[in-house]
């Protein structure tokens, strides 16, 4: 049975700050991204140094409260909070340490891709995350990271050089090539089934002016299948993440076309800022834009300002295709029309180049190979309309994905089947024998788990 914490005896020993139901602030820090989940956590630590992760680690052991790990708190699960349990928050890990001459750097496991992004951004040096800002840097390293330089330089895991982790021992460890390849393997992919992650070392890529922003296109049959033809044959330097969606109210769109479904594309050319208008014109050539913010940028200003208020009532589903053929732009299309829903959309996220390069078994992201990554997503008005849209979203999936693949940072409360799903065949055998290895009682359980494999 689980014990009662005893916040007074845990503030003693802990550097950083513990926040219990009656502190002020509580209300705040419980919160996840993800809008519907009301957990309320025994205790929410924010965490100071390795000692402090050691300790609360030894705090769940000894009460058996379930533990949560907490960084931008973006899990489509809600697995970034415990109700009635223990969040190890480490969002004030911050610290970074660039090597501008070596183009490596150490940074805090606290921080988000945006914050990352914005320290890189002086030196002309970057690490492809994610299309969001404010998700944490823990979650998306270990999960995988598919973003905006996905096609040129690889997968966040793919630039992981190293990673400090608390195990569920409280053993401090760095995972590298050299020290452990089984737990380094594990962790480019495995999520946060291995340990508590307190810092990353990258590698860094040259990345300064880019090309990139918004386009908004009608979207048709036609124009779907033009834009992912457009992105699947362009130089590794475009990578793009098209939307098929309700058009928001736009003030660079004409009214006309709000509500309407359009192609909402996030484009990122990272190859000579010269060349991004020809690389770029097969894009627009798919179907006349009704919105072309396209321009030369920043990296950093890939990831604009976030909301920090923003907490969707969501539903979304994760799934890979081979490509994306007049049936399936046939299909997403009829579909969006046919639900109504406060938002809808459909993602198609081009795959390929530097992340195609990395053989399938290198990682525990074993779908390289796979083309295109999709996910469809609607909003939902309240707890009486989740069902429905949550049998539309799942609908739309079945119709859509090639297979039965899924992205793990893109999965929700699914099940077990779904995880299998996430690390395929020989993926999920190899990272339960590393489980049972470093956690072998599944205290790391607050997760898209994978349970350690029998002795």
């Amino acid at each position: 049975m689980a014990g009662v914490l005893d916040l007074q005896a845990v503030r003693a020993s802990i550097h950083g700050r513990v926040i219990g139901p009656a502190d002020p602030g509580y209300d705040t820090e419980r919160q996840v991204m993800l809008g519907g989940v009301d957990a309320c956590p025994a205790a929410i630590v924010r965490v100071a140094d390795t000692d402090d992760v050691r300790a609360v680690i030894d705090l769940a052991r000894e009460t058996g409260l379930e533990l949560a790990i907490r960084c931008g708190g973006h899990s489509g699960a809600a697995h970034s909070t415990a109700d009635g349990g223990i969040v190890l928050d480490v969002r004030d890990l911050r610290d970074i340490d660039i090597d501008r001459d070596g183009r490596t750097a150490w940074v805090g496991a606290g921080l988000t891709a945006g914050d990352i992004t914005r320290a890189l951004a002086p030196h002309g040096l970057a690490i492809g995350f994610g299309d969001t800002g404010s998700v944490g840097v823990s979650g998306i390293t270990l999960g995988g990271g598919i973003g905006y330089l996905v096609r040129k330089h690889g997968m966040t895991i793919d630039n992981l050089l190293a990673a400090e982790l608390v195990t569920a021992t409280g053993e401090v460890v760095i995972a590298d090539a050299a020290s452990d390849p089984d737990l380094f393997w594990a962790i480019r992919g495995g999520g946060g089934n291995l340990g508590v992650a307190t810092r990353f070392r990258f590698r860094l890529a040259e990345v300064d002016q880019v090309v990139g922003g918004i386009l908004v296109q009608p979207a048709t049959v036609a124009s779907v299948t033009a834009v992912m033809r457009a992105a699947a044959d362009a130089p590794e330097e475009l990578s793009l993440i098209a939307n098929v969606m309700t058009c928001p109210p736009l003030p660079f769109v004409d009214a006309a076309h709000h509500g309407e479904i359009v192609i909402f594309s996030l484009v990122c050319w990272s190859g000579a800022i010269e060349d991004g208008a020809a690389a770029l014109a097969p894009l627009r050539a798919a179907a006349e834009p009704i919105g072309d913010l396209l321009r030369p940028m920043a990296y950093a200003e890939m990831y604009p300002p976030e909301d920090s208020d923003y907490h969707p009532l969501a539903v979304s589903r994760t799934f890979f295709m081979d490509d994306v053929d007049e049936v399936d732009a046939s299909t997403m299309l009829d579909a969006l029309a046919s639900i109504d829903a406060p938002l809808k959309a459909v993602q198609l996220r081009a795959l390929g180049g530097a992340m195609a390069r990395v053989a399938p078994d290198a990682t525990a992201f074993a779908h390289r190979t796979r083309a295109v990554m999709g996910n469809v997503a609607a909003f939902y008005a309240g707890p009486d309309d989740r069902a429905r849209i949550t049998a539309w979203v799942e609908g739309l999936t079945a119709e859509l994905r090639d297979g039965t693949d899924a992205y793990v940072n893109f999965l929700g409360d699914e099940g077990p089947a779904r995880v299998h799903d996430a690390y395929p065949g020989e993926t999920y055998a190899r990272l339960a024998t590393i489980k049972r290895r470093y956690d072998p009682d599944n205290l790391f359980r607050r997760n898209q788990n994978v349970a350690p494999a029998p002795a």
